[in-house]
This record gives structure tokens, sequence and C-alpha cells, in this order.
């Protein structure tokens, strides 16, 4: 039923708003306890039930995981529609279960469906692909729902800063774009125009290929000794991208996550050794 959906979605939205480690749009963790961070999943199932499993949350209550980029990928309807919002749903539903230990940042795929402007994955546009797949399944009520989508989205984090100094964003602004990304971003009130070019929600989300230089800046202008990062294509599920920066990929059988203890200070190289790829996971 589409009132159901909306309902569940508004709920997110709610949820998303009251983490109690949210701080205008950042989360900030403390200097205790546990991470797991994905990168991408792009409606990658099996890979979203793994990062739950290596979780655990139920169990550890001062552990967090950060999911970033549910949208977007994975099985498509007998149409070529997109079906990722069936896991971002189900996402939802994981975080109404573990308000304050499951945690959201937006992706650059994120804000082109917030924009409601294009972005193309494998040859398709995503967000028309998404929309087909909803009106078929929804029928009149598919307007609505992709509405209460966008909406869930843009109430969603920016980015998770944690007391060890490691921050986790879906990525950075690029070499070009550094000048014009506005830091007060993170404690203001987000706008819908931050999320078309040149925002600092898009600066922040699409931004790839960055030199060290930038990266070394932007640790200064975010107060950070580390970065994990998504959103450029991992073909092994990861990489260390520089001196300070990691990045993950969790949208194919080669994905991979990262855990680290919030209690200790890492350099990229040690979080290196860290990385855990995912079809270890039973």
């Amino acid at each position: 039923m589409p009132q159901a959906t909306i309902d569940l979605l508004n709920k997110g939205i709610r949820a998303n708003q009251t983490d109690r480690f949210r701080r205008g749009n950042l989360i900030c963790l403390p200097a205790a306890g546990s991470l797991v961070i994905s990168g991408d999943i792009h409606g990658h199932r099996r890979n979203f039930e793994r990062l739950v499993a290596r979780a655990d949350l139920a169990n550890h209550p001062d552990r967090h995981i950060i999911l970033q980029e549910i949208i977007h990928g994975g099985p498509e309807d007998g149409e070529g529609g997109c079906l990722s919002y069936r896991l971002l749903f189900e996402a939802i539903r994981f975080k109404l279960r573990f308000p304050d230990q499951a945690h959201f940042i937006m992706g650059n795929h994120d804000t082109a469906c917030i924009s409601s402007t294009e972005v193309m994955k494998n040859g398709k546009e995503m967000n028309r692909a998404m929309a087909l797949a909803l009106d078929r399944e929804f029928r009149q009520g598919g307007s609505e729902v992709r509405l209460a989508i966008r909406q869930f989205l843009f109430s969603q984090p920016l980015a998770a800063r944690c007391g060890n100094r490691l921050w986790i964003s879906h990525s950075l602004p690029n070499d070009r774009s550094v000048d014009l990304f506005d830091r007060g971003i993170f404690e203001r009130e987000l706008q819908i125009a931050d999320c078309d070019r040149p925002g600092s929600a898009y600066l922040l989300t699409w931004g790839r290929r960055h030199s060290q230089a930038t990266l070394d800046r932007m640790a200064k202008i975010l107060d950070a000794d580390a970065f994990v990062l998504g959103h450029q294509p991992q073909t092994h599920g990861w990489c260390q991208a520089g001196e300070n920066l990691i990045i993950l990929a969790c949208d194919h059988n080669h994905g991979c996550l990262l855990e680290v203890d919030l209690a200790k200070s890492y350099t990229a190289a040690h979080l290196a050794s860290l990385i855990v790829p995912l079809a270890s996971i039973e």
C-alpha cells in the first residue's frame, strides 16, 4: 500500500532528524565503541545483509554502522526498472530498530534524486529507471512515494565525524571546487539548492580524483586526520587513494567494509590493514 510506504519513509525522516548523535548535518560519534563503515551499496542486498550481520548491533550496543548510497543499482523489474528502493525501505526499517546506532550519509545519487537531475549508471539514467518501477508498483500512488523518497534522502546527514579524528563522507570537493565549498553547510539548515550544482552538498558528494594537496587542505578545514569515502568505483572493493584517504565500495561481489575502534587513532595505512571483504561474512 502506498500509504504504508509513505508512513515508513516519514518515520525514517524523523529517525534521521532525532538521531542522538546528530549535530546539524553531521553525525558526531564519541571516542568510544566501534564503527562499521560501508561504501556505496547501490541495491546490493546480499552485501547489505553482510554489513548488518557484521555490525550485529543488537549484541553490541556501543557499535555504530554508517550506510551510504542505497539506491540505484541491483535488481530490476521485468521492464528494466530499478528496484533499489526496496532495499532502501529495508535499510530504513533497520534504522528504526537501531535509531542511534545505524546512520545514513548522503551520496551523489541521493542529491541527484533530491534535485531530480539525471544520473547515469551502466548506461542507464537511474532516476527515470527507479521512477518507472515505482509507478508500476504503486500505480496512482507512485508520485507520492517518489516525493517521500526524495524527502527521506534530503533528511540524511552529510557526513560523520568521529572522536578519533576520522571523517566519513560520500566524497569531498574536487581540486577545482574547494574554494567554492561552504564549510558552514554542516551547521546551517540544508536547502534543496545545496544539492544542485554548484551547491556545497553537490560538491561534497560528487568530487573525484583528489590530489594530496586537496586532501591535506580538506583535513585542515574539517579538522580530521584521515578520510573514508565512497563514490569512486573500486574493482577490488577498496583502495588507499592518498596518504590520508581510503575509498570503499560495497556494490559488487568484491565489496569491502572497514571496522574501527573509535577509541583509537588511525592513519590510512593502518586503516588499510583493517579492510574486511564482504564475501568473507556468512
